[in-house]
């Protein structure tokens, strides 16, 4: 299917298709004109790689776990790029803890504040 088809089925803008591409996380095939042609498993990868990306990994890891997701494997070969790309996943994990504390404080004192306005409102 052409980009516009597979960015509507996707529900990821073309612009995003193309930076997937450029940053090597998708490899559609291509038409005989040039056109890019994106066919299911390609679909896939790219629902895998907003989901990752949604959760706020930096490409660079997604880029490494990729490979991982798709082919499957465990046959213990990649133990030690796994080990290293776990400790990013999980500093980026505590960095990301870290900022979720940041925001229920501040959520929790944005709610302080609203209930003190609704006290003198009253």
């Amino acid at each position: 299917m052409k980009i516009s088809e597979a960015s509507r089925i996707s529900g990821v803008s073309a612009r995003s298709l193309r930076y997937y591409e450029d940053e090597g996380l998708i490899v559609p095939g291509r038409f005989s004109n040039g056109y890019r042609d994106y066919c299911p498993s390609t679909i896939d990868r790219v629902l895998a790689v907003r989901s990752l990306l949604e959760s706020g990994l930096p490409v660079r890891l997604i880029k490494e776990i990729l490979p991982h997701l798709a082919d499957g494997r465990d046959d213990g070969s990649t133990d030690l790029v796994c080990a290293e790309f776990l400790r990013e996943v999980r500093s980026y994990r505590e960095r990301l803890t870290a900022r979720i504390a940041d925001l229920r404080a501040q959520q929790a004192a944005l709610d302080a504040y609203l209930r003190e306005a609704r006290a003198t409102d009253a």
